[in-house]
């Protein structure tokens, strides 16, 4: 978003959470619009006595603080944070100062083990969600079941995105931001295949291939692995485990989960999905602007870059439906405490506030135009009037959530090598899933493998 459009944008939200700052200090982390409460305290009012102007409710009277907040932001959602939300809360809670230092991802899990270990780490930080087990599982992360405000609130979230957070019973953090793979088509394409709407199931998609031209594809993954092609296997019918996240056998290796993983390795076999499956040319993304892909699986952060001459030339639009719906895979980033801080009363203040109406708008229609995970912000007319959110936030009732487990990185690992062997007849689909099921039951069961 360019930032004159920004700042109104701002202005706008900032002029909603006063309204809404109007409203009751019940306390219980209500996060209802402005339209709901009823009161007559000032955002003025708010900002001495040390509540938070936007809803949480949560007020301050704990000694001048700073605390240490990491997060992973990109450029522009960095901007947001630094330039539009901290000096808001900072404005609100005059007690409370944050220090928002941006971490690079690569390597990360291992600088915040021994940031811990030295006494060194965060206070707050917003991580990948595929940390918090993990992490929880250390005993380096806070729970926050019993925190103020956490019951209401919890009713309110995404509960895809919220289930990111527990853990044996507790729930150790909230869920910032959410996002997921929905589909991104080519105008191109569609005109060429004299389609003039988006196909609404994987049988309407396969039925195309008779159209296609050289150099043409209808599917564009972005790789054979757990993650890109998370939303293509679970729709077919493909499970990793069962519900509880307690067993993998019988289920990464049942007759649905071997027939979904046969079905892509034909499809690419057949020219169905393209070759940037495999690392080929053209890449997903110019292939749907040349028009060699019908559609790609794509997060929301396809849309952020300034290359409008391209981004012109797709729209995105719900992924097609196969067996098992149209599902697609959740993504997005958690805020977490650390056991260790001793800062904890001012990190849940300054968390709360980045849940409530203002922050979570703020970081929607600026920056990433990150999805929010409350659902009554999410489907407010001003986050749903961002170009595309509508579609993911749509997209996001079929979201399957990576396994909740300590162990998910290993796990995806494993995933991906079965994937990719069958998908280049190392093996077959159903000796490949054998072979790691086993394997999977073992890590989901602590056990190293």
């Amino acid at each position: 978003m360019k930032r004159k459009a920004l700042a109104v944008s701002m202005s706008a939200i900032l002029a909603a959470s006063m309204l809404f700052g109007c409203g009751s200090n019940s306390g219980s982390g209500d996060t209802k619009s402005s339209s709901d409460t009823t009161g007559s305290s000032s955002a003025s009012d708010a900002s001495s006595t040390g509540s938070d102007a936007s809803g949480s409710g949560i007020q301050y009277d704990g000694d001048d603080v700073t605390i240490t907040y990491w997060h992973t932001h990109g450029d522009s959602e960095e901007e947001v944070l630094v330039d539009t939300i901290i000096p808001e809360f900072e404005k609100q809670y005059p007690n409370i100062h944050v220090d928002a230092v941006r971490m690079p991802y690569d390597g990360l899990m291992q600088q915040i083990i021994t940031s811990l270990s030295s006494g060194t780490g965060p206070d707050l930080m917003r991580m990948d969600i595929i940390w918090v087990p993990q992490l929880a599982e250390m005993g380096a992360l806070a729970a926050v079941d019993d925190l103020e405000g956490f019951a209401d609130l919890k009713d309110d979230l995404y509960e895809g995105p919220l289930s990111t957070n527990y853990y044996n019973g507790k729930y150790y953090g909230l869920p910032l931001n959410t996002n997921c793979l929905a589909g991104v088509y080519s105008k191109t394409m569609m005109e060429e295949l004299n389609i003039d709407s988006i196909p609404t199931t994987y049988d309407e998609v396969v039925a195309l291939k008779d159209k296609l031209g050289a150099d043409q594809y209808l599917i564009a993954c972005d790789g054979a692995n757990s993650w890109a092609m998370a939303p293509l296997f679970h729709s077919l019918g493909g499970v990793y485990t069962n519900e509880d996240y307690t067993k993998a056998s019988g289920y990464i290796n049942g007759d649905a989960s071997v027939k979904a993983l046969e079905t892509i390795v034909e499809w690419y076999d057949e020219g169905i999905i393209g070759p940037c499956f495999t690392g080929g040319k053209p890449d997903a993304a110019n292939g749907l602007y040349d028009g060699n892909y019908l559609f790609s699986y794509q997060g929301p952060w396809f849309f952020t870059n300034d290359d409008e001459e391209n981004l012109a030339k797709v729209e995105a639009g719900l992924l097609p439906a196969g067996e098992a719906g149209s599902l697609t895979v959740n993504g997005g980033e958690d805020l977490v405490m650390f056991e260790s801080s001793d800062k904890k009363e001012a990190s849940w203040v300054f968390a709360m506030f980045l849940m409530n109406e203002f922050s979570q708008t703020a970081q929607a229609v600026g920056g990433g135009h990150l999805i929010p995970t409350v659902k009554a912000i999410a489907e407010s007319d001003e986050v749903q009037a961002v170009p595309n959110m509508s579609t993911y936030v749509e997209q996001l009732e079929g979201a399957v959530a990576r396994t909740p487990s300590p162990a998910w990185e290993k796990i995806s690992d494993k995933l991906s090598v079965a994937f990719q062997s069958a998908v280049l007849h190392e093996d077959t689909a159903q000796s490949a899933l054998d072979k790691i099921a086993p394997e999977l039951d073992a890590l989901l069961a602590g056990e190293a493998s």
